[in-house]
């Protein structure tokens, strides 16, 4: 299923989730990436990469390769990050032929909503890393930390367009492997004109023990850190 928050709404992505937003997480996940092994990183590959915006910030720490399913928000992308390699690609089927010292999978990973896509993914993941290289999987949430919420925000652009968004998340089957997140957006055009648009979407919510699990028989060797927003980071070694 296609959603409109990643292609025919995409263009407003640098008001919803800027670089800016990033700047504490980026250096909350630095340490992971660069002084897990001995040997320095030089390359990394990120499994969905959105807008660019998180990644944005690993730029001065290494040559980046970014990928993603959706055509438009790597056109997003190569705005924010115009000297890094873009290619168009799921994570559940992607072979680029190639290693990379690190990957790394942000939250696109909720997208996996079963089991055997996210088990996919963490297989794609595998695949592209390097011996004694590391993966990162950072999910929203797993089972055990999920709790309902709503946040909003949203920024004004220098080009005089503005966005404001609500996004609310609960568990309607606490007995399935997803939940629900809805998505409200009011758009204000550059000549006053405003608009209304969302979308509801279903993310993947899984057991840590079960993440585990499927890591390790995808070959790599993980541990898992909780990181300052409460949410599982798993570090894994290949």
């Amino acid at each position: 299923m296609t959603l409109r928050m990643y292609s025919d709404l995409a263009s407003w992505w640098p008001l919803l989730s800027p670089p800016s937003h990033y700047t504490e997480e980026a250096a909350d996940l630095l340490p992971d990436l660069i002084n897990t092994t001995e040997t320095p990183p030089r390359t990394l590959l990120e499994l969905g990469c959105g807008g660019g915006s998180l990644v944005s910030h690993f730029k001065k720490h290494f040559t980046l390769t970014l990928t993603d399913r959706s055509p438009q928000m790597i056109e997003v992308s190569k705005a924010v990050n115009p000297e890094c390699e873009h290619i168009v690609g799921d994570m559940t089927t992607l072979d680029l032929g190639r290693e990379f010292d690190r990957v790394f999978v942000h939250d696109a990973i909720m997208y996996a909503t079963d089991r055997d896509a996210l088990r996919a993914a963490m297989r794609t993941a595998y695949r592209h890393c390097r011996s004694d290289g590391v993966a990162i999987f950072v999910p929203d949430h797993v089972r055990e930390t999920f709790e309902p919420e709503s946040e909003v925000g949203g920024e004004d652009g220098p080009d005089g367009r503005a966005l404001r968004y609500l996004d609310w998340a609960w568990d309607a089957d606490p007995t399935d492997d997803v939940y629900e997140v809805a998505y409200a957006f009011v758009m204000r055009e550059a000549d006053g004109r405003v608009h209304f648009d969302g979308e509801t979407q279903r993310h993947g919510l899984f057991a840590r023990a079960d993440w585990l699990a499927w890591l390790r028989e995808a070959g790599f060797e993980p541990r898992v850190r909780t990181d300052p927003w409460k949410r599982d980071v798993f570090i894994c070694l290949k």
